[in-house]
């Protein structure tokens, strides 16, 4: 919940001018991707070609008598990508995993990417659970979708304990999980080729460099970080880096 219309129309212009610089220019080989509030996608939808805009949340029916709620047809035509299952939305909003599969499925029928967020509490990975907690996720948010529907699936992996506190994983507790995700939907899609993994959980310029090296991480989900200009942008020369 940051930045009026005004500063996510700011944010995405200056962004757009930087990406010039970027290796290979037009073509580009990292996609990127920003989640500004509602009320900012209409404004900000056009501003670039080569920046992919996407959606914090929506509910999962298309009208009826949800006030307050955004709906997929209200969505359409603005942005390509929604987020799912952030641990905010589970923790603070109570989402459960049933309300989030549906969240998923629908995604997938109105031609959205979702981009699915799990992960473990502190309390959890110190119970050692981390393993147990994120294959439960999965196998309920993924419930009923073909192996080609998981395939479009992004995953994001966020350690609660490691978003907003500074402390991120380390690049080989983030590999392990990220490797174990890969291999559990495999197992149970043995015809899918190549879906991705990203990390999430205070990534900043210092440490993307060292993640986005592990061989499991396909990308980052940034959160603190993505409200700073020259920090986001660092984090996308810093994926660059792994792709050309």
């Amino acid at each position: 919940m940051f930045k009026t219309v005004e500063e996510s129309s700011a944010f995405v212009h200056e962004l757009d001018k930087r990406l010039p610089s970027l290796p290979g220019f037009p073509k580009l080989s990292v996609k990127i991707v920003v989640f500004p509030p509602f009320t900012s996608l209409y404004t900000v939808r056009n501003i670039s070609q080569h920046i992919h805009i996407g959606a914090q949340n929506f509910h999962y029916e298309e009208q009826g008598a949800f006030t307050g709620e955004i709906s997929p047809l209200m969505l359409k035509d603005l942005v390509q990508y929604v987020l799912i299952g952030h641990s905010e939305r589970r923790a603070l909003f109570h989402e459960k995993d049933e309300e989030i599969n549906r969240k998923v499925k629908t995604a997938l029928n109105h031609g959205f990417t979702p981009v699915l967020c799990v992960g473990e509490s502190l309390e959890e990975r110190n119970a050692g659970q981390t393993f147990s907690k994120v294959e439960n996720q999965l196998e309920k948010d993924l419930e009923g979708l073909s192996p080609e529907q998981v395939e479009k699936v992004v995953i994001a992996y966020e350690p609660i304990w490691a978003i907003g506190t500074g402390v991120n994983a380390t690049p080989g507790q983030a590999q392990e999980v990220h490797a174990f995700i890969r291999d559990k939907i495999i197992e149970k899609n043995p015809s899918i080729k190549n879906f991705l993994i990203l990390y999430g959980g205070s990534v900043k310029p210092q440490n993307s460099y060292d993640l986005l090296s592990q061989d499991d991480i396909n990308g980052v989900l940034i959160g603190g970080a993505s409200l700073k200009i020259d920090d986001f942008f660092a984090i996308i020369e810093h994926s660059y880096c792994h792709t050309n």
